[in-house]
């Protein structure tokens, strides 16, 4: 039996190891997915295992998706240039280090029936996901995109790699078509980002990249303000159907039962 991990801290709230089962499940493959915390220090025992075959695939979530790049042997294009890696599997006796978070990004925004050619964008937050959602908005040739991060120091380190973000400050609001959250803020109810959207007009799209708990404060505003909504589930189904096609060389399906299964 294969053994496929999602490795990250906190790991909690991933739904990972509910969606891959179910897809092994229905197309009768032999493997189990399980979910392990881990910190930095335990990364290259892990990857080891995957080298040795113990562990035959990896997915990798936030704070981690930098940090196993010394362990891989070959970077993906996209891996490469947002220097993240979500996926890991062994590849003729390569570790490989793969990004499904850009395309999972692109196909999520497809199907909530946005178009973002020459939209500006406003990004809080820069860690984790932020590096593949600028990749494939620049993809999707967005006209501007704005960056705040609490901590202005990581907003620079993007911009070392992605030169066209315009970097403000904490509480400042842009002018911008679409909004993404992809800070952690929203994974606690309690969270609160003390920010104030009630004057930035109509017709607004608000993305939040958690997808558990299914509205976070960040939606809730957006809902009370009369904007368009989306949480991270679609993203987070089709980086993993990215990954599961990959690993076992099949197109699981996405269909109502699979929204269901992660309707939290």
């Amino acid at each position: 039996m294969k053994k496929y991990l999602v490795i990250g801290n906190p790991i909690e709230h991933s739904l990972s190891p509910k969606l891959h089962s179910y897809w092994i499940k229905k197309n009768n493959i032999n493997a189990i997915y399980e979910k392990e915390k881990l910190d930095e220090n335990d990364l290259e025992n892990l990857i080891l295992k995957v080298k040795d075959k113990i562990i035959h695939g990896i997915n990798v979530t936030v704070p981690l998706k930098k940090a196993v790049i010394p362990y891989m042997d070959k970077l993906t294009t996209e891996s490469e240039n947002t220097q993240s890696v979500n996926t890991i599997y062994l590849e003729n006796d390569k570790i490989i280090g793969n990004n499904t978070d850009i395309n999972g990004f692109e196909l999520s925004i497809k199907r909530s029936k946005f178009d973002l050619f020459n939209k500006k964008v406003f990004i809080l937050g820069a860690g984790g996901v932020v590096p593949s959602i600028i990749y494939a908005l620049n993809k999707m040739k967005a006209s501007k995109i704005f960056i705040c991060n609490r901590t202005r120091e990581k907003a620079e380190n993007l911009k070392k790699l992605f030169n066209n973000l315009n970097i403000i400050e904490w509480g400042e609001i842009p002018d911008f078509d679409i909004i993404i959250n992809a800070t952690s803020l929203g994974l606690k109810k309690e969270d609160d980002m003390n920010l104030d959207f009630s004057s930035v007009g109509k017709n607004k799209f608000f993305y939040d990249v958690i997808y558990n708990p299914k509205e976070t404060n960040f939606l809730k505003m957006g809902k009370k303000f009369g904007h368009k909504t989306e949480n991270g589930k679609l993203m987070f189904i089709y980086q993993a159907y990215l990954a599961f096609n990959i690993w076992h060389k099949v197109k699981p399906e996405i269909n109502d039962d699979v929204l269901k299964l992660l309707d939290i």
